[in-house]
């Protein structure tokens, strides 16, 4: 990408499906469209006629794996989808979704987000009793788990028992040749939605913007813990391991998640919007004007500049034609791969005081680069406000938070921070503001990117390994 590839986290996985329809695999790709955000590296659509299984993926954008002539191919009823950003196991073509295997004359393929933290365990139990690996995907194991407890149960008993091995987060769409399973961890860690085709058809997707480009009618979100078996007999809902409370991952607000979704019952713009708000009551600075850095602060940049009355400009514009091919600059052009993507409005800037919005701190080094870029430009004050507090621990349920080591605030204080990146000044919003923001209880969400509270204890061993969460 234009920017550095490791300064900002990374989007986890998009999953989409659809039963009932005789274009299944042409909506899913549609749906997995608008799911591009949250995932780049590879692609992939199975889909079923009810007889038969095919499936097309590849590394690479939906819009470069997929060709009009694939869908000669892809015909059936009932397709799912995946677009993925790997942090559990390599970026590679073997650990692209959806994961299919065939198993005693039926066929079993999984797309998933999310991240398995029992996994280690998984893999040793599954392995020691006789299954064979293809990829390095905790995703997979749901496969061999599915397979083996389909030898002896009817799906939705298989499906229930594999709810009950599994820890961590999980939003799953399983396929055979007739169902779609459509499966949720119990806190509820990653989005998942369901909706309506206008043929009477059902489509289930991480997130509600899949629906709207479709033309879906949203229905629901599916619950934390439930599990759908979608047939042609309609949907069986239940809850393998009842309701518990939920643990939304609140980063799927502040980064995520599109601003034209919904999730978690809220509107994403909205809750963006909310924050800048709240960050002018927490934090009043005198300057010119407030800015973002395009596109990550934008909406929360509108809520503070509403809220304390100050101008909203955008001093740095944004090139939208930098693809995943652009040729990274060598060591000496360090810079090069930030200006390339945001260019200060030189004239406009000069001598100027200005607040910068931005969502997130991770790493610190894109920031760094940017802030550097506004100083060649003449900016006489730079102040940095975050819409979120800092992100001090890693993430295991599926995002590519890296370990402690590599979070600039688990290593540094705001002062430190502040210098680093030469700011006049820089300010978090406050856990409780973060919460505000949602006008739901705190305890509805995981914050333990913040905190450190842990809903679902991981397997520290397995991550201090792999350097983070995982992802299908």
């Amino acid at each position: 990408m234009g920017t550095n590839p490791s300064s900002r986290p990374k989007e986890e996985c998009g999953v989409c499906g659809i039963f009932g329809h005789k274009d299944s695999a042409k909506l899913t790709y549609f749906g997995l469209y608008a799911l591009q955000h949250r995932g780049q590296e590879s692609a992939g659509i199975t889909v079923s006629d009810g007889s038969h299984v095919q499936e097309h993926k590849d590394m690479g954008l939906v819009s470069e794996v997929f060709k009009e002539n694939d869908f000669e191919k892809l015909q059936g009823h009932l397709a799912i989808g995946h677009v993925r950003y790997s942090t559990t196991g390599a970026s590679n073509l073997v650990n692209a979704q959806p994961f299919t295997a065939n198993h005693r004359g039926e066929t079993f393929a999984v797309a998933h987000n999310g991240n398995l933290v029992n996994i280690r365990k998984l893999r040793d139990t599954l392995e020691e009793s006789g299954s064979i690996f293809q990829s390095t995907m905790d995703s997979e194991a749901v496969v061999h788990l599915l397979a083996k407890e389909c030898c002896t149960k009817n799906l939705k008993d298989a499906v229930h028992e594999v709810a009950c091995r599994i820890r961590g987060a999980y939003s799953l769409l399983i396929m055979t040749r007739t169902h779609m399973v459509a499966m949720r961890d119990p806190q509820g860690f990653r989005p998942l939605c369901l909706g309506k085709l206008p043929n009477g058809g059902y489509v289930v997707a991480s997130e509600t913007c899949a629906l709207d480009l479709i033309e879906a009618e949203y229905m629901r979100d599916v619950e934390p813990g439930e599990a759908l078996i979608i047939s042609k007999a309609g949907i069986d809902s239940f809850f393998p391991q009842g309701r518990q409370k939920s643990s939304f991952c609140i980063f799927e607000q502040v980064y995520f998640a599109r601003p034209d979704s919904d999730i978690f019952g809220l509107n994403v713009y909205n809750y963006r919007k909310r924050t800048g708000e709240i960050l002018a009551r927490e934090r009043t600075i005198d300057a010119d004007f407030v800015m973002p850095f395009p596109d990550s602060g934008n909406y929360a940049a509108i809520g503070y500049s509403q809220a304390s009355g100050i101008p909203l400009e955008f001093g740095v514009i944004r090139n939208h034609y930098v693809g995943r091919t652009f040729i990274q600059p060598s060591q000496s052009m360090r810079d090069f791969s930030v200006r390339v993507k945001l260019n200060p409005v030189r004239s406009f800037l000069e001598g100027k005081r200005v607040i910068i919005i931005e969502d997130s701190i991770i790493r610190g080094t894109t920031g760094r680069s940017r802030v550097k870029s506004l100083r060649r430009a003449g900016v006489k004050e730079i102040h940095m406000l975050i819409s979120c507090p800092p992100t001090c621990n890693p993430c295991y349920y599926g995002i590519d938070f890296p370990d402690r080591r590599q979070l600039i605030a688990a290593q540094k204080s705001i002062d430190e921070i502040r210098d680093y990146l030469d700011l006049d000044s820089l300010y978090y919003l406050s856990l409780e503001g973060l919460v505000e923001a949602s006008g739901m209880p705190k305890e509805t969400f995981c914050l333990a990117c913040f905190n450190g509270e842990y809903p679902v204890e991981p397997d520290l061993t397995f991550h201090k390994n792999t350097l983070g969460c995982g992802c299908g």
